[in-house]
């Protein structure tokens, strides 16, 4: 359907994820306007009118639906990517145009909410409890840890992390409470299993589905979202009843009209409903994974179904894959970026999403709006667009400022049984074995000759070269070594007799490259090179190296 006429439609949103709605809607003969909380939102030079409004507020919002009734008309509000549809559907009805009632959005964005009504139709769903404050030392929970903690009114993990005994608790309620714009934390069954997430568009009812995506989860106890895949590898009769598990998940929260976004597990008690929104997805699957696996626009219906109009037919033409993989860094500060172009032009790369820059403070992903980018491809092969997404991905080097605190901290702690450190936490990049630490313990530790001019040279460290082990991103130790020496510019190489031009990296430079990966590598090497710059530690007061070295070549 084509619009000749001067219909517009709302959209709360000017971000990435919003960017697809826009660009349709303009495709289909709409007028746009946008709505976002930011005035420099990425995507506002695509609607034909902004209005820099914070996207909680309600009243606002309608207030400028009605300046638009007044001004020319206004025929329909949308979201697609945000946790925003209680917004959508307030001012839907105070304006009298298309969508769900206030009452089934906010069942879709309070989980508290949610779990009542999926528990009150006899949906699949983890049991549950709602802490308004820190619990009890003696607080006795109706089930049994492992347990889930997460803020009831909030999306992308934020504040989301599994708690396997009672004494994680508390510190778990806390930090999401912080995420929390009301203050409440929901506490529930640990649910087992892979994850999906599912797509649908909702027209008076009737829900077609727009994808079926499997979820790659990582880094416990947080949720970590390093990719999704489209479609789902999932045998098709057990799809099915995850699919059935979903639409009945939608009636029972009320969603009638509009979109409906799925993250539904397959557990050892069968399909089971994690949560359920009245909205499109964020995390580039329903903009991008499942339009080119498919051939399908689902924001298109879902623009038709929020104009109060009966949605196109969805049904996919292209039986291809889609594979989105997002990249990510230690703590610090951003040095430099190789690999872009290169990740840019892979044959099968479809887009590549930067969500950081040069001098960034960066942090491992405690949550799914930590990750520094991401990388999209398609292909009529399943195993082609994962190789492809996957690779693209790994050619990417973010190079970390050295001297640096927090990289520092991250590179101290974690490792070796026993050390504390705030990061330790979070997973070394190598999963090594009890014999390899036990190796690079012994390994020596040359003494540093201060103001030498050679370069340097990696004492061997057989067991953990040879061994066949990937990095979390995939990497393999000799393809991480050669990140580091194409990010730093030493040769580095392995297994050289002692030369009093060069200089040996043994234990501590390979417990940072075990520890941190490639970064934690080319950051002791960094890290290494200023020292002998600025003997006697007067090298840690230098933030980072001269600006002409931070751009990337």
């Amino acid at each position: 359907m084509i619009f000749t006429h001067d219909e517009r439609i709302l959209i709360l949103g000017a971000g990435i994820m919003q960017g697809p709605a826009l660009r349709i809607a303009k495709e289909m003969g709409l007028k746009t306007a946008a709505l976002d909380g930011d005035p420099r939102a990425p995507c506002i030079d695509l609607a034909d009118r902004f209005e820099c409004i914070d996207l909680k507020d309600k009243e606002g919002i309608t207030a400028f639906g009605r300046l638009l009734q007044a001004e020319g008309g206004l025929s329909g509000i949308m979201t697609a990517g945000t946790d925003f549809s209680p917004s959508v559907a307030y001012a839907a009805e105070k304006l009298g145009l298309p969508g769900i009632p206030y009452e089934a959005a906010l069942n879709a964005s309070d989980k508290e909410r949610m779990r009542h009504c999926f528990k009150q139709a006899g949906l699949p769903s983890p049991k549950f409890i709602v802490l308004r404050e820190s619990p009890q030392p003696d607080l006795r929970l109706p089930f049994e840890y492992p347990v889930v903690v997460k803020p009831v009114d909030n999306m992308g993990g934020r504040g989301c992390r599994r708690v396997d005994s009672p004494s994680g608790l508390e510190g778990a309620v806390k930090d999401a409470v912080g995420f929390s714009r009301s203050g409440r934390v929901i506490v529930e069954e640990y649910m087992d299993g892979p994850e999906f997430s599912l797509d649908a568009v909702v027209y008076h009812g009737e829900v077609t589905l727009c994808g079926f995506a499997d979820r790659h989860i990582y880094f416990p106890p947080f949720f970590i979202e390093m990719g999704h895949t489209i479609p789902s590898s999932l045998e098709d009769k057990v799809q099915a009843r995850v699919l059935e598990v979903f639409i009945a998940g939608i009636r029972a929260l009320g969603i009638t009209l509009g979109a409906a976004k799925g993250d539904l597990k397959l557990s050892s008690r069968g399909p089971m409903i994690g949560e359920i929104a009245a909205r499109l997805s964020g995390g580039y699957m329903s903009g991008w994974t499942y339009p080119y696996a498919s051939g399908v626009e689902p924001t298109r219906g879902a623009i038709l179904a929020a104009l109060g109009k009966k949605p196109d037919p969805l049904v996919p033409h292209r039986n291809w894959t889609s594979a989105e993989r997002a990249f990510i860094s230690i703590p610090g500060r951003i040095r430099s970026i190789r690999g872009l172009e290169k990740a840019e032009t892979t044959p099968g790369v479809k887009d590549l999403f930067l969500r950081v820059k040069i001098g960034d403070r960066v942090r491992f992903p405690e949550n799914n709006v930590g990750k520094c980018g991401n990388v999209i491809s398609a292909a009529p092969s399943r195993e082609t667009a994962v190789t492809t997404a996957e690779g693209a991905a790994r050619s990417i080097g973010i190079r970390l400022d050295a001297p640096d605190q927090d990289t520092d901290a991250f590179l101290a702690g974690g490792l070796f049984p026993g050390e504390t450190s705030p990061m330790a936490h979070i997973p070394p990049a190598f999963p090594v074995s009890p014999l390899i630490l036990k190796c690079l313990s012994l390994l020596p530790e040359p003494e540093f000759p201060s103001g030498g001019t050679g370069d340097f040279y990696i004492l061997p460290f057989p067991e953990f070269t040879e061994s066949g082990i990937l990095d979390f991103m995939g990497r393999s130790v000799e393809a991480s070594l050669a990140m580091v020496r194409d990010l730093t510019g030493h040769s580095l190489p392995l297994g050289m007799e002692k030369d009093e031009g060069r200089i040996p990296l043994g234990r501590s430079f390979w417990s940072a490259f075990v520890r941190g990966g490639y970064q934690g590598g080319a950051y002791w090497v960094d890290r290494l090179g200023y020292e002998r710059i600025f003997p006697a530690g007067e090298f840690r007061g230098l933030r980072s190296p001269p600006p002409e070295n931070r751009e990337e070549p």
